[in-house]
């Protein structure tokens, strides 16, 4: 027997209309201990409308996993797997990438786990507590559906006194292991916390720069993390890079990224600095750029201050402006999920409108193929525009 929990009319709609997220104002009941089993939802008559569960994450209070009334057992689990794999064949195929998303969470099918590859390592990330109290099942699934795994790495991406990353199956890879994307190499650590090196869900932006945007362009990555975007722009022939992020390892990070692909450190500038204080150095010095990226995390805090995308953005924007050539590019990026596409372009346009300068949205990009998102807006979270501005 299932339990039963009652939605409200409003929260009906919602599922009907195709979005799997439950918001905790969908439930008529106040729910003051989440059950670690799968729900029944139902209407005010006590009629099945979903099956799902409810756990506690950044984005909501539960997920809708199924509209049929099945079981949820390995095999559904399986058949999920299986059919996400299969609609990723073209990117197991492609052998200048060996590192993308191979479940996306309720984009294939089931919120609050994801799966990614690299190379023949799989890290599958748990979002909230009740879907890990089914791990056994669900991993087991996994290895079924993918019994060529050399190894399996978790991630635990909620609140919880658990170790954030541990192995669970198959043997651990040399460290750093090298994945390819777009033919260039990236150096990823699969047991380092919660981070890897490189952020899949970039993979068309840096596409782009090893395509040849950045080619002959003097490119400031900022927030640079282990420098993937300024490797893809100096593979892509860009005349110099520099990367600026105030974490301490973004230096041997950064300075690992470009050695794997044996391009010299030469015209490559690494700078542990805060953003702001970076900005404003550049600016004393007249330095010049003629692409910058901006990609900053959602949120974040120093000892002094704290940086907000929803509020902060158009500082950047304008700094940018700032220490930008005559005629330029900004590469403007954010995955706050809160924070609409809408939204993101007006706080860029305003801001460059406040600087006065002409500028034209030439590109765009949102979530690539293997992260496919469900139908609602906080699920397609990654944002990227590139403006041309001239001054």
């Amino acid at each position: 027997m299932r339990v039963k929990i009652g939605l409200n009319n409003y929260g009906i709609k919602r599922i009907r209309q195709g979005n799997p997220l439950i918001q905790a104002e969908d439930l008529k009941q106040n729910i003051k201990k989440i059950p670690f089993e799968w729900v029944e939802f139902v209407d005010n008559k006590n009629k099945y409308v979903a099956t799902g569960y409810l756990g506690k994450q950044n984005k909501g209070f539960g997920w809708v996993i199924d509209q049929t009334q099945r079981p949820i057992d390995q095999a559904f689990f399986m058949e999920k797997l299986q059919y996400a794999f299969d609609q990723r064949q073209a990117f197991f195929a492609d052998e200048t990438t060996t590192a993308f998303r191979i479940f996306n969470g309720e984009g294939d099918g089931f919120g609050g786990v994801t799966v990614d590859y690299y190379a023949d390592y799989l890290v599958i990330s748990w979002y909230n507590e009740t879907i890990y109290h089914f791990k056994n099942m669900i991993v087991d699934s996994l290895l079924k559906v993918f019994p060529n795994a050399k190894g399996l790495v978790e991630k635990i991406r909620f609140k919880s006194d658990l170790t954030e990353s541990r192995w669970l199956a198959g043997e651990k890879p040399q460290e750093p292991l090298i994945v390819l994307e777009n033919g260039v190499s990236y150096a990823v650590y699969l047991d380092e916390g919660y981070m890897t090196g490189i952020f899949l869900d970039q993979k068309e932006v840096r596409g782009r720069l090893t395509e040849g945007l950045a080619a002959g362009q003097k490119v400031l990555n900022m927030f640079s993390y282990t420098g993937a975007f300024s490797v893809a722009a100096a593979y892509g022939g860009a005349l110099e890079t520099t990367s600026v992020d105030l974490a301490q390892r973004s230096l041997p990070k950064t300075q690992e990224q470009f050695e794997v692909n044996g391009l010299s450190l030469e015209q490559q500038k690494i700078i542990v600095m805060d953003t702001f204080d970076y900005f404003r150095y550049a600016a004393r010095k007249n330095l010049r750029y003629n692409l910058i990226i901006l990609d900053p995390p959602s949120f974040a805090r120093n000892k002094k201050k704290t940086f907000s995308v929803a509020k902060d953005y158009g500082r950047l924007i304008e700094d940018s402006v700032d220490i930008l050539s005559d005629e330029g590019m900004i590469i403007a990026s954010t995955n706050a999920a809160n924070l609409s596409i809408k939204k993101f372009k007006q706080a860029i346009e305003t801001a460059l409108r406040n600087k006065n300068v002409n500028y034209q949205l030439t590109e765009s990009y949102r979530l690539p193929a293997d992260f496919p998102a469900s139908n609602f807006e906080e699920s397609n979270y990654l944002k990227v525009l590139f403006y041309t501005i001239k001054k």
